[in-house]
């Protein structure tokens, strides 16, 4: 009987834990009164753990789902918000119109960084020939030791421009990214369109993130596609604000589409959580140049130096793409 109990008692407990941790986070009232409520729920929590394994269980778990049953009714009724005191990186949704094989996006970021926290902020609009895109590379920004990072796509366009895309956090000013935080409805998702200088230097020359590039191995038709869904989703994105989840809605939930993008098909992997270790996946999956060893592909890849050494000149595309190994793109001879 007792073995029977406990699957029940730990997912009890994991309901528990995350209605606790949902009433601290979110609930509107002074941080004393979260608190008291969010231990309150812990607690009655905990005597239904304990419950289960006497003669009131019943009533115990009765009691424990109307509880919960509010707590869920309270949580399907917090929306993103659409207006707020954004921090200005994060300031601006980009939305993107097709005229043909002409794309046209709306509020490009072109930051000048000076520091981590000085810059000269500019918006702008700019139209990009779709017939004229010719890659996709990969950006991994490790910010938290190897096992975590942020991810950036870059399109490539004959000439040498770059369009990077970044899915991030829509902080507040004066606030901060929390993993924890950002499972429970704490900040909106924003979709940043930007110059590389922008988006991938800030993070190279002024966060200290340890960024390294991976090019992918994709035809320009594939490139195509999948920069069409970052257009969708960025539109959808401004009409319906979203709120990101560290877990389900966030940088990573990008890599369904990379792998999408060269053909592949994508099995569930853990490194598809631990997003730290997506080159290993990628390199796996062949979805990078594999002419190489992956211990190779990654000491190329760091672009830190190269990043710092150019200062972030006009040529730091070019710059940080020196020494990278680059696949033969699908359907090429």
């Amino acid at each position: 009987m007792v073995v029977l109990t406990v699957p029940p008692a730990i997912l009890l407990a994991v309901a528990a834990a995350w209605a606790s941790l949902a009433l601290w986070y979110r609930l509107p009232v002074s941080e004393f009164t979260r608190g008291f409520i969010a231990g309150l729920f812990a607690l009655v929590g905990l005597l239904t753990v304990a419950a289960l394994f006497g003669r009131w269980r019943l009533k115990a778990l009765l009691v424990f789902a109307v509880a919960f049953a509010v707590v869920l009714i309270w949580w399907r009724t917090i929306k993103p918000v659409e207006d707020g005191s954004w921090a200005p990186d994060v300031a601006r949704q980009v939305t993107g119109e097709f005229h043909g094989d002409l794309l046209t996006l709306t509020n490009v970021r072109n930051f000048e960084w000076h520091s981590s926290t000085e810059f000269v902020e500019r918006w702008t609009t700019r139209t990009y020939d779709m017939r004229k895109l010719r890659t996709v590379d990969l950006f991994m920004s490790y910010w938290a030791g190897p096992e975590i990072a942020h991810v950036i796509f870059s399109f490539g366009f004959e000439g040498g421009e770059q369009l990077p895309w970044s899915v991030e956090v829509r902080r507040r000013v004066g606030g901060a990214f929390s993993p924890l935080a950002d499972l429970f409805k704490s900040n909106p998702l924003v979709i940043i369109a930007a110059d590389e200088r922008d988006v991938v230097g800030v993070r190279s020359n002024f966060r200290s993130e340890d960024v390294q590039i991976y090019r992918l191995k994709a035809s320009p038709d594939q490139a195509r596609a999948l920069l069409r869904e970052y257009v969708t989703d960025a539109n959808a994105l401004a009409t319906t604000p979203l709120f990101y989840n560290s877990l389900t809605t966030n940088c990573t939930t990008t890599v369904v589409k990379m792998m999408r993008v060269v053909g592949d098909s994508i099995p569930f992997d853990w490194r598809l959580i631990v997003n730290g270790y997506l080159p290993d996946y990628a390199y796996d999956r062949g979805a990078v140049d594999t002419s190489v060893s992956l211990a190779e592909l990654r000491n190329a890849s760091h672009i830190g130096q190269r990043a710092r050494d150019d200062g972030l000149s006009p040529n730091f595309s070019k710059a940080i793409r020196l020494g990278v190994p680059s696949p033969v793109p699908q359907g090429s001879p």
